[in-house]
This record gives C-alpha cells, structure tokens and sequence, in this order.
C-alpha cells in the first residue's frame, strides 16, 4: 500500500498531470483525483490500485514502504535507473 503523497511525488516525479496518469493507468482522471486527495493511505478498489501501480512501474517509479531499504527514513518515492540507458517517461514529447 502506498500514501496519497506518494501518488502525487511519484507522479511529479514523472512531470505528467493527473490526466496523463489516468491514460497510462486505464483508470478515469476523477478516480486519480480522489485518491490522490486522501488523506493518508490511498484508497481504491483492488483492480484500480493494481493498475496505477503497474503504470508507475512500467513508468520506472518504485514506491517505498516504510521500513524499507532506502538511504533515508519513511516512505517515499525514487526513479529505477535502467542500466546503461536511460529510460524514457511516458508522455514525454521532447
């Protein structure tokens, strides 16, 4: 599980609106709204919290959880590198 704050520094991360998140997720910009406008954990449907994460993960994004390996305290958010490449963000029309 991951936090509202989370949700909305990854997809900051990424340089993409909620619009954008919606498309590579397949779910519907008001539902992006509300989740991101939680107050604490994200809330969803299962089928919905599955696709916004497989869209951050093909995106690059790799959520945080608490306790977990990281070089600083808490949740968070960080960009996977690809090896030797870098990896191009969806939506990025430059």
């Amino acid at each position: 599980m991951f936090t509202a704050a989370q949700l909305r520094a990854a997809r900051v991360l990424l340089g993409i609106d909620q619009r954008r998140l919606a498309e590579m997720s397949g779910l519907s910009v008001p539902t992006i709204q509300r989740m991101e406008a939680s107050e604490t954990m994200v809330r969803g449907n299962v089928d919905s919290l599955v696709k916004l994460i497989a869209a951050f993960d093909a995106a690059g994004i790799e959520m945080i959880d608490e306790g977990a390996a990281s070089t600083a305290q808490g949740r968070g958010v960080r960009l996977r590198v690809a090896s030797g490449a870098a990896k191009s963000v969806p939506g990025d029309r430059s």
